[in-house]
């Protein structure tokens, strides 16, 4: 494999060593920390649209991450050329994240209303899924860089019938995350909250 695919398709030699957390550009850290800040707006906003956008952006951005470390710059596409969104992107050089690609692409529609304020454009449950997906993602675009996971989701939030899980992370989860994100694990009304 010459190494002009290598660097298109985010492929690797296997006498090539993989590539550390320690050797990943400075612009990956940036967007997984911005991932994790839409992320985190995703989970503690009460507004549906306003949720889901977040968690579809906390994606983008996890996207974009991973375009950083993998991707190879390129000319300037020539006239007549389409330029390719980031969920092109993700499926020609992280292959084992296409379907997460075309998920997230499909949604894109529906991000675009939510920003402009419909209230209409999507369903608590469909802001909720793709909260938790997002959260996946992320996981799975950490891992892929030889980064440890975050904490996901369900490891924040409080099981209703036992004690408060405390997070390494520092995550406040709680009420104010509200019945939306906490519904799915039996926080609506319990009033505990992790420190």
């Amino acid at each position: 494999m010459d190494d002009l695919h290598q660097q298109q398709h985010g492929q690797r030699r296997p006498d090539q060593p993989r590539l550390g957390p320690f050797d990943l550009p400075a612009a990956t850290h940036s967007y997984l920390a911005r991932a994790a800040l839409s992320l985190r707006e995703a989970m503690t906003t009460t507004d549906v649209p306003q949720r889901y956008a977040c968690a579809h952006v906390a994606a983008l951005r996890a996207t974009a991450a991973l375009l950083a470390a993998r991707a190879a710059p390129v000319q300037a596409p020539r006239r007549g050329r389409q330029q390719k969104n980031a969920w092109v992107l993700l499926a020609e050089i992280a292959p084992e994240l296409s379907e997460w690609a075309s998920f997230f692409a499909a949604g894109a529609a529906k991000r675009a209303a939510a920003e402009s304020g419909s209230r209409r454009a999507v369903t608590e449950r469909e802001a909720d899924d793709l909260v938790r997906d997002a959260d996946r993602f992320l996981g799975l675009v950490e891992e892929s860089l030889g980064m440890t996971r975050h904490v996901p989701i369900q490891e924040h939030l409080p099981i209703a019938s036992g004690p408060p899980v405390r997070p390494s992370v520092g995550l406040r989860v709680g009420p104010q995350v509200g019945p939306q994100v906490g519904a799915s694990v039996g926080l609506v009304g319990s009033g505990r909250s992790i420190a």
